[in-house]
Parts: structure tokens; sequence; C-alpha cells
């Protein structure tokens, strides 16, 4: 591969044809929407177009040596704050923490479509 070959190159070098990038900018989170640029008639949403996980907002534990500074509210961590004791860190092994990292409206994407454009799938975030 050559510093030349595009990321779409790439990938259609694997699918074939059937597979195109193409860039979006979210027009709304929820329900998410998204507009194809350079294509005004095409918006996508979530019937049609798979998000990845890490694109969402969700929940996940964390864990490390120096878990006792984080602040844990038995179930709910938005509720308030309470210190996590040593004994209680070493017990538990892993705090319950949620990212929030869904995508947001005017933020840029690459999409890519397939099955012959009525499949997306957003690869990530991009630049400017």
């Amino acid at each position: 591969m050559t510093e030349e070959t595009s990321f779409k190159q790439l990938l259609q070098g694997i699918a074939g044809d059937d597979l195109e990038v193409l860039q979006g900018i979210v027009k709304s989170a929820s329900p998410l929407k998204i507009q194809i640029v350079n294509d005004d008639k095409l918006t996508i949403g979530l019937n049609i177009t798979y998000v990845p996980r890490h694109l969402t907002d969700y929940k996940t534990e964390i864990s490390g040596p120096n878990i006792q500074s984080y602040y844990y509210t038995g179930n709910n961590m938005e509720s308030g704050t309470a210190p996590v004791s040593s004994s209680h860190v070493h017990a538990l092994g892993r705090i319950p923490v949620t990212v929030h990292n869904a995508l947001k409206v005017g933020e840029k994407v690459h999409v890519l479509s397939f099955n012959h454009g009525k499949q997306y799938y957003v690869l990530d975030r991009t630049e400017g």
C-alpha cells in the first residue's frame, strides 16, 4: 500500500465497488440524522444506519491502582458524590462509569455505504 492509497480505495479493494466511504454532517442527535455531503437529498437515520458503541453514550467499568481518587455513589454516579473507601475498592475491583461520547449536531463523520446504498455504518468522527 502506498501513501497515496486512500481509506476508500483500501476498502473498495477488499470488498469491491459495493462499498463507498461518504462524508456526512450530523443534523440531529436524537433521533440520529446524518446529511451526506454533496447529496442534499440523502439524509440517513437509525433505521438504516449502524452506529458503533464508541460513538454513543455507554456504560462500562474502570479499575486501576488509584481508583480511590474517583467518586462513586452506588448505582447512580450522577446523583452526587461520595468518596470510595480503599477497602470498598479492593472488594469491588471495578467502578461503573458512563462514557459520554454520542454524536453531536454539527460533527462531521465518515460513513460507510454498503448493500448498494441501502445500509450505512458510521466509521468515526472526522477533523474539521
